[in-house]
């Protein structure tokens, strides 16, 4: 499906009880259609999501809404020490005011890393009828030694090597501290006992959970936990290579499992046998 006229794309930001947040809206407003909001990764931002919004338009005629958490991009600093229970926060407090704020109405969080994370937390603590499904990529639900591994190696390149100077694009004056709460937070030995399969029972929609095999950041014990506990239909979508983030280093397969799955989990409102189908047809193609 190609970008018509009608799909625009709108960069602003969003105030919400005195910060501001960098937002992006793709294609259609939420009144007009349904709506896949972005929750990138711990060191991401609007703009890092690529071209992946424009995709996921042109795949589906959804609107797609991305937004950059407080101390990432073009949005307002964080205020620091940003607390051991960062993610929560967000699920709890921040995100249920951004998607009121949007006018969402229904839809799917597509979470990537931490913002996976968070769109799980989501779903548990919230409950929300609006949110039909999540897509889960390189999701962390507890903490791996191989995570910490690779925040150590990012840390190194940080200092040491030039990725100071590639998050600089993105994240301009934040970059340093953005970059230390998320590195002393995860190597923090207190928060080595954040762990949330305890509460994964508690997601009752349907489930797109995607991993690359050799991902430096987890491993697919992360999917399986997800797989086994839902009380949804899980698919996964298990990718080949080494990479952390398959929306940009596998696009093309990515987005099309992601496509199928939300015209699955939204179909036209009045279409209730096509809503059924969301639920009975997991796939989980490594099995």
């Amino acid at each position: 499906m190609a970008m018509t006229a009608a799909a625009r794309t709108d960069r602003k930001a969003l105030h919400l009880d005195g910060f501001r947040l960098e937002v992006r809206q793709v294609g259609p407003a939420p009144a007009a259609a349904p709506t896949l909001v972005l929750l990138h990764e711990a060191l991401g931002c609007v703009g890092l999501w690529r071209d992946l919004p424009e995709r996921l338009v042109a795949a589906t005629g959804f609107g797609v809404h991305a937004y950059s958490r407080r101390g990432h991009g073009h949005s307002d600093p964080e205020i620091l020490p940003r607390p051991l229970t960062y993610l929560v926060r967000e699920a709890e407090e921040v995100l249920p005011r951004v998607l009121d704020r949007i006018g969402f109405r229904r839809g799917l969080l597509i979470g990537h890393s931490d913002g996976a994370t968070i769109a799980a937390l989501y779903a548990v603590r919230r409950n929300d009828p609006r949110v039909r499904g999540l897509v889960l990529i390189a999701p962390h639900v507890f903490v791996e030694e191989r995570t910490l591994a690779g925040i150590g190696r990012a840390r190194e390149a940080f200092f040491e090597g030039d990725l100071r100077r590639r998050l600089r694009r993105w994240h301009g004056a934040n970059v340093d501290a953005l970059f230390s709460a998320w590195a002393d937070t995860w190597l923090a030995a207190e928060f080595r006992g954040f762990d949330m399969r305890a509460e994964l029972s508690r997601i009752h929609v349907p489930v797109l959970a995607v991993q690359s095999e050799h991902d430096p950041y987890g491993t697919l014990a992360q999917i399986e936990a997800i797989r086994q506990a839902a009380t949804g239909p899980v698919e996964t979508l298990i990718l080949s290579g080494a990479s952390h983030a398959p929306h940009i280093d596998a696009a093309d397969e990515t987005v099309a499992a992601i496509a199928a799955f939300a015209r699955r989990c939204l179909p036209p409102e009045n279409d209730s046998g096509a809503a059924a189908s969301c639920s009975r047809q997991p796939s989980n193609p490594r099995e």
